[in-house]
C-alpha cells in the first residue's frame, strides 16, 4: 500500500480505479513571420473558434453543474475577448513580427504572473483561467487540440493540474474524485469539484507513474490522504467511512425546509454568502433563508470601466427578485488592498490591507459611492434588500455615510423613482469598530462581523502569508471575546448581530456562537445544511 498526502478542497470519500491524466506537451517556438497583418488575422480566427468552443462548454456545464458554475465559461469567453489581452497579443505580433502561438504564450505568462502577485486568493485563481484560455488558443493555432478521452468506468483522476475546461468535459457520473499535484483552493476546478459533490485534493505528493493506472485507490477528502493499492484493513475501514458519509448526506437532505432553531427553541437566521447573481441558484438549492453577504465588487472586477447605475441596478434587482422576498444584504464596494482594478487608478501601497480601500474610497470619491447607492435603493423596490458598509472604524464615518444616503434618497424622491426604506448595517472587521461597537450600535440597524479581516488585524498576521499559518489562530480567545463584546453591545442597543466571515461556517463554533447570542450566521451555500444540523442540536444555555 502506498500513502500520499495533499490539501483537501472538498471532503468526502471515494473508492475506485485510478486514472493518470497526462497532458500532451505543447512546446511553443518563436518564429519570425513576414506578413504581420495576416498573422493577426490567423489569431483572430483562432479566437473566434475558441469562443465558439467555450460556448459549447457553457451549455454542457449548465446541464451538469448548473448555471452558477457554468458561468466560468462565460467569463472565459469575456477573458478571451478582453481588449487588453487581445491588444497585447496583436501588438506583439505586429511590432516583433512573431508567430501568434508565441505571442499568446508570452502574454499568457505576463498576465498570469500579474494575477499570481495579488494577495487575494480569488484573484490569484484567475491566473489559472488565463493559462486555460491561452492554452486553448495555442492548441487551435497549432492544430494540436485533442478530444478528451471518456472513461469506461468511474475513476479517480490524478493530474498535475486541471483547467476548468478539462474538469467539465469529464462525464459527471464517471468522476469519483480529483487529485492534483498543483492547484489552488480557490480555482474554478476546485469550485466545480465542490459543485459536483466529489472529493478533491490539491498540492498532493503523489507521483504520476503510469503503473498506477487502473490500480485500486482511496481518496479521503477529510484528511487529505490518498491510498494506492490499499491493504484489506484500510479498505474495510474506508468502506465503512464511505457508508457513514452517504448516510449523513441523506440525513442532511432531510433538513431542507426545517427551521433554523436550537434544541431549546431559539431561532437563528441562517443565510448564505454570494459573489455573483448566478450564485443565487445555489442559495435556493441549499435552502438558505436569505443572503447575508452579497459581494458587490464582482461588478467592478469583471468590468473594464466603472459599471453604470443601470448595470448595477439590474444586477441587484435580479438577485432581489430571485430571492422572492427573502432578505438580501448587499455589501457596498470593497475594492482596494488585494482587489485592484486598473480604471480606479489606485497607487501601489506598501501595506494595502491597511490602506486606501473599501469605504475609504467611497467617502473620498463620493460620486462612485452615490452611483452604487442609487442603484441599490432603486433595486429595493423589487425585494427585501439591506445595505452594509465595510471597513468601518469610527462613528464619524457612519454619520458621513448616512448623510450621503439621505442625499441620494432625496434625489430619488424628487425624480419620483420608487424605493423602500432599507436596513443599514456595518461590517465589524476592525478591532477599532469592535471596541467602539457600543457607540456604533446606536447609529445602525445591524452588525455583520467579518471574521477574516477581524482575525488578521487583531492577531497582526497576514492571513495570505503561508509562513505564518502556524500562528494564525481563528479560535484565539481574543477573537472570540471580541465577537462576544460586539454581540452584547448590539443587543444592548436593540439591534441584531451576525457573522459573515469564515468562522460562521466553523462547525466547532456553532454552539459557541449560539450561546453568545449571535442572531445570524451567513455561510457558503454548500455549508447551509451542515450548519443547520449543528444549530438544531445546539443549546443556548450551558
Amino acid at each position: 500500500m502506498l500513502k500520499f498526502n495533499g490539501t483537501s478542497v472538498f471532503g468526502g470519500i471515494a473508492i475506485g480505479s485510478l486514472c493518470i491524466f497526462q497532458k500532451k506537451e505543447n512546446k511553443v517556438e518563436r518564429r519570425q513571420i513576414e506578413d504581420a497583418a495576416q498573422e493577426v488575422q490567423r489569431f483572430e480566427k483562432a479566437k473566434e473558434t475558441g469562443i465558439s468552443q467555450l460556448k459549447k462548454l457553457y451549455d454542457k456545464a449548465l446541464k451538469d453543474v448548473g448555471e452558477a458554475e457554468a458561468m466560468i465559461f462565460e467569463v472565459h469567453q469575456m477573458m478571451m475577448d478582453d481588449g487588453d489581452y487581445v491588444d497585447s497579443i496583436c501588438n506583439m505580433i505586429t511590432e516583433e513580427h512573431v508567430n501568434a502561438e508565441y505571442a499568446v504564450s508570452q502574454v499568457r505568462d505576463r498576465f498570469a504572473a500579474m494575477f499570481e502577485a495579488m494577495d487575494d486568493d480569488y484573484m490569484r485563481g484567475r491566473a489559472a483561467d488565463i493559462r486555460d484560455i491561452s492554452q486553448r488558443l495555442i492548441e487551435i493555432l497549432s492544430g494540436t487540440q485533442q478530444a478528451m478521452d471518456m472513461f469506461q468506468e468511474p475513476v479517480v483522476v490524478v493530474a498535475q493540474d486541471l483547467a476548468p475546461s478539462e474538469t467539465v468535459q469529464f462525464e459527471k457520473d464517471k468522476l469519483l474524485a480529483i487529485v492534483t499535484r498543483e492547484g489552488s483552493a480557490n480555482s474554478h476546478t476546485a469550485i466545480l469539484a465542490r459543485t459536483m459533490d466529489i472529493p478533491a485534493l490539491i498540492q498532493t505528493d503523489i507521483e504520476m507513474k503510469p503503473e498506477y493506472n487502473r490500480k485500486k485507490v482511496i481518496v479521503d477528502g477529510f484528511t487529505g490522504t490518498v491510498y494506492v493499492d490499499p491493504d484489506a484493513e484500510t479498505l474495510k475501514f474506508m468502506e465503512e467511512k464511505l457508508a457513514k458519509c452517504q448516510e449523513e448526506k441523506q440525513l442532511l437532505q432531510q433538513l431542507k425546509g426545517k427551521e433554523d432553531v436550537t434544541a431549546d427553541g431559539r431561532k437563528i437566521k441562517l443565510y448564505a454568502n454570494i459573489g455573483n447573481p448566478k450564485d443565487v441558484e445555489s442559495v435556493l438549492q441549499n435552502d438558505a433563508r436569505g443572503i447575508g453577504l452579497f459581494r458587490s465588487e464582482f461588478l467592478y472586477l469583471e468590468s473594464s470601466d466603472f459599471p453604470t447605475e443601470e448595470e448595477q441596478f439590474q444586477a441587484y434587482k435580479t438577485v432581489a427578485e430571485k430571492m422572492e422576498g427573502k432578505k438580501v444584504i448587499i455589501r457596498t464596494l470593497d475594492i482596494g488592498a488585494d482587489k485592484t482594478v486598473d480604471y480606479f487608478g489606485l497607487e501601489q501601497e506598501e501595506n494595502p490591507a491597511m490602506g486606501y480601500r473599501a469605504i475609504r474610497i467611497c467617502l473620498t470619491q463620493p460620486e462612485i459611492f452615490k452611483t452604487q447607492l442609487r442603484a441599490l435603493y432603486r433595486a429595493s423596490a423589487y425585494g427585501e434588500i439591506a445595505i452594509m458598509f465595510p471597513m468601518i472604524t469610527s462613528v464619524e464615518e457612519v454619520r458621513e455615510i448616512k448623510g450621503i444616503v439621505e442625499g441620494v434618497k432625496e434625489e430619488l424622491k424628487k425624480q419620483e423613482i420608487p424605493f423602500k426604506e432599507v436596513e443599514l448595517g456595518i461590517m465589524i472587521e476592525t478591532p477599532a469598530a469592535a471596541m467602539v461597537s457600543d457607540d456604533l450600535a446606536k447609529e445602525v440597524d445591524f452588525f455583520s462581523i467579518g471574521t477574516n479581516d477581524l482575525t488578521q488585524y487583531t492577531l497582526a498576521i497576514d492571513r495570505q502569508n503561508a509562513k505564518l499559518g502556524h500562528f494564525y489562530q481563528p479560535h484565539h480567545k481574543a477573537i472570540l471575546r471580541m465577537i462576544e463584546i460586539v454581540v452584547k453591545n448590539a443587543h444592548a442597543a436593540g439591534i441584531w448581530a451576525g457573522i459573515c466571515g469564515e468562522l460562521g461556517a466553523d462547525l466547532e463554533l456553532t454552539e459557541t456562537f449560539v450561546k453568545m447570542g449571535v442572531d445570524e450566521l451567513s455561510v457558503s451555500p454548500s455549508m447551509v445544511l451542515k450548519v443547520r444540523k449543528n444549530i438544531r442540536e445546539a443549546k443556548t444555555e450551558a
